[in-house]
């Protein structure tokens, strides 16, 4: 992980801080992450629909005060963008090469009690029928616990759905986790994620 990021450069941080809160309001967006547990967690954002989404969660993220990472396709991570995409949280997955992701950084989580994980379960903007299961057990075996949040095109909110500790039944777990996201529609609402039951 690299030492600094856009969450933890001295004078950078808290310009960009501004800059942003400024930037959402600009846009009629408000933040209401009041009652985020205390890092470490997962906190994952749903639905993921637009290029925005990724802008809207690094403004909500920096006006939270946190120390986050993010998980990103590994063609986000190349030349000349690499340093950038770190600097701004990334960490990139190769999902056509097996490995062990999921230890890897639970195990990260484990040993940094201040950083917190976002995850778009959905894992892509395009519609899809099912989410991606990686933020879960990422979480499960970490031992953190799964914070909900949206963004609410309707109010134009970044919001505070809730927060879930995995058992390990992911099945059933994951799909009351889905149902807390019923009534959201991303900004590209075609895209959006449906819970069939």
């Amino acid at each position: 992980m690299p030492m600094s990021s856009v969450f933890s450069t001295p004078l950078v941080t808290p310009l960009l801080r501004g800059a942003m809160t400024l930037t959402l309001r600009l846009c009629g967006w408000t933040i209401k992450l009041d009652g985020l547990p205390p890092p470490p967690f997962v906190v994952i954002g749903a639905p993921h629909t637009s290029n925005w989404d990724f802008a809207l969660m690094l403004g909500a993220l920096l006006h939270a005060r946190r120390d986050a990472r993010w998980l990103g396709k590994d063609s986000l991570f190349r030349w000349p963008f690499n340093g950038l995409m770190r600097w701004l949280g990334g960490i990139p997955v190769d999902r056509s090469q097996p490995h062990d992701m999921v230890a890897v950084i639970a195990e990260t989580l484990k040993l940094d009690p201040q950083l917190l994980l976002f995850v778009a379960p959905e894992g892509t903007r395009k519609k899809v029928d099912r989410w991606r299961t990686g933020f879960y057990f990422i979480a499960l075996e970490a031992g953190v616990p799964i914070v909900m949040t949206t963004m609410d095109t309707a109010t134009r909110q970044v919001k505070l759905l809730g927060q879930y500790r995995p058992t390990g039944d992911a099945d059933r777990e994951i799909r009351e986790i889905q149902r807390h996201y019923r009534g959201f529609a991303g900004l590209n609402a075609a895209n959006t994620f449906e819970l069939h039951e």
